[in-house]
């Protein structure tokens, strides 16, 4: 299967009063279409820096990213994005916040059109009967399904997700999971999920990354076999297979943070 996204040395820092702070240091990934990557790293090791050049915001300093074989040289239209807060405009209804990417990307698309994929979305989620409603009027989790619609709209060939569950309670966060298997089954796409909650890598991602302390490199690649006959499914999370994934992520996570007195395994 060809790789949609590669990450081929990429090396950033930031510029500081005192000095460059390098967040990104020779960083290798590479994701095959349709396939879901997580990744999982210490604070501050530079995952949301790779986030926005996946998306084309900001270019690193060595090193390339590309997407379905071309260069990122400036912000795509084929990527959508969904983060921790999902700010929607209040003075518009669930249903046109929704439809904006496609404003913005498919200006000449019919708005009947519009409409019905918007719809036909937050059908898919759960939302059906509260197009109309303003965000306020909603609970967290419920604008954050809406956030998940908002992404991918506009079928963008990737789903970034910067931490898009973290701040949910961990019963609308274990739903939200579940939602996102389904909208893979119908609404396909190559995501990219950044967090920090191993066993959300392990349940979502069909590998996981695991990203070294700053200045970061690519540290581990953990291949997702998930138990059962391949459904994910919450229980799993429960089984021998699963745990030992969840070992080996928090055994690399604490050599990443230099807790652990062995070494990193590549």
């Amino acid at each position: 299967m060809a790789n949609l996204i590669e990450i081929k040395g990429v090396t950033h820092a930031y510029k500081t009063p005192n000095g460059p702070l390098p967040v990104l240091d020779g960083l290798e990934i590479a994701v095959p279409e349709g396939e879901f990557a997580a990744v999982v790293g210490p604070s501050g090791c530079g995952k949301s820096t790779l986030t926005r050049l996946i998306a084309g915001l900001m270019k690193p300093d060595r090193g390339e990213v590309w997407l379905h074989g071309r260069l990122v040289k400036s912000p795509r239209k084929t990527v959508g994005m969904a983060f921790q807060n999902p700010v929607m405009l209040e003075w518009r209804t669930i249903l046109q916040n929704v439809i904006l990417p496609l404003e913005i990307v498919a200006p000449s698309m019919p708005r009947k059109d519009r409409i019905a994929r918007a719809e036909e979305l937050l059908a898919l989620v759960g939302l059906g009967g509260f197009e109309d409603k303003r965000p306020s009027e909603l609970s967290g989790g419920m604008r954050q399904r809406a956030s998940l619609c908002r992404a991918i709209v506009h079928k963008p060939d990737v789903l970034i997700m910067d931490e898009p569950f973290g701040a949910l309670d961990a019963f609308t966060r274990e739903d939200l999971w579940q939602t996102m298997h389904e909208l893979r089954a119908k609404e396909p796409f190559t995501a990219v999920l950044i967090t920090h909650d191993l066993r959300e890598s392990v349940y979502l991602g069909d590998q996981v990354f695991v990203l070294s302390g700053r200045p970061a490199t690519t540290q581990y690649v953990l291949d997702v076999t998930y138990p059962g006959d391949g459904m994910r499914r919450l229980e799993g999370l429960y089984t021998p297979e699963a745990a030992a994934m969840l070992a080996t992520l928090r055994e690399q996570i604490q050599i990443a943070q230099g807790r652990h007195p062995g070494p990193a395994v590549h």
